[in-house]
């Protein structure tokens, strides 16, 4: 479709930035030009931008960390809006105590402000590097909890309802997925309530440490997208990769990690079209050698020339 470059250039001003490489903004540190980026700073910045660019039928994805998403080399033939809105404030005085994050906050900070308030509950996300919107549209977890155990209630934008706020109930948790995220609703999410549960801080640390020093000594470090495929019932991808003689196997720059085979790491100046070929081998040969499909964590964003 035609994007109306001009339009955007008019609303948007030296807030549009164009043609820029999305390697610089995926934590995997992979991804070709983006047709249109705008930063936003508040949630009314967020808003205007999302009702603008729906009014005028122009494709975008809000993103956060960057984490979680495979942009390919061809770009994005869209809008990226960049989430800076990152504000949070923790009510200790309430009951349960409620925690209210914007959806660019990053969760491991939230995490780790919490705990130091001597609150428990999130202590699994002490080292997840994505940021609250996506961790609530994806169910983001760790150590057998995730974030859908916390949460009350998110306000949310949606393309042909508008501004509403959606209970946990509503949003239909399931293994790393939402509502949202299984019906592929047009919808940006613009906060969360999370509740907590009172503990101490010395406890509290010490958990979120512990969780945090096993997953860097069980995980691999530097760019890769995060966990690449979602575990099968009773299993774990990662198992059934290394087990199906894949772990540390490198196609160009991008390598099955040798610490954990679910994350694809990028070895320096990998492409996305490498990362695609190492997902396609392990879905063809984990299902071949023990008869599992292997689903997808991650989302893909632009066009593949096979979307596995």
């Amino acid at each position: 479709m035609s994007i109306p470059i001009r339009k955007l250039q008019e609303t948007f001003g030296a807030r549009l930035q164009e043609n820029v490489r999305m390697a610089n903004y995926t934590t995997s540190r992979v991804g070709g030009p983006a047709l249109g980026l705008i930063a936003v700073n508040t949630l009314d910045e967020m808003r205007e931008a999302a009702n603008v660019l729906w009014s005028l039928d122009v494709p975008f994805k809000l993103i956060g960390s960057g984490s979680n998403i495979l942009v390919s080399d061809k770009g994005y033939q869209g809008v990226i809006l960049l989430n800076h809105c990152h504000n949070i404030r923790i009510n200790t005085q309430q009951t349960p105590p409620m925690i209210f994050a914007e959806s660019g906050a990053n969760l491991s900070n939230i995490a780790r402000q919490s705990a130091l308030r001597g609150l428990s509950g999130l202590e699994w996300a002490g080292s997840v590097p994505g940021s609250v919107g996506g961790a609530v549209y994806g169910n983001a977890g760790a150590f057998g909890s995730d974030i859908s155990r916390s949460l009350i209630s998110i306000q949310a934008l949606l393309r042909n309802e508008g501004e509403l706020t959606l209970t946990a109930e509503y949003l239909k948790f399931a293994y790393r997925s939402s509502y949202l995220k299984r019906e592929k609703k047009e919808v940006l999410i613009l906060s969360a309530t999370l509740k907590a549960e009172r503990s101490s801080r010395e406890a509290a640390w010490k958990t979120l440490t512990e969780m945090s020093e096993k997953r860097q000594a069980t995980q691999p470090t530097g760019a890769s997208t995060g966990s690449t495929f979602k575990n099968p019932t009773g299993d774990y991808a990662g198992r059934l990769i290394e087990a199906a003689g894949l772990k540390g196997l490198q196609d160009g720059h991008a390598r099955f990690s040798g610490l954990h085979a679910n994350f694809i790491v990028n070895d320096g100046n990998s492409s996305a079209e490498e990362y695609l070929k190492l997902i396609r081998l392990a879905q063809k040969t984990v299902k071949e050698k023990f008869d599992v499909q292997l689903e997808l964590e991650i989302e893909l964003i632009g066009e593949f020339n096979d979307k596995a």
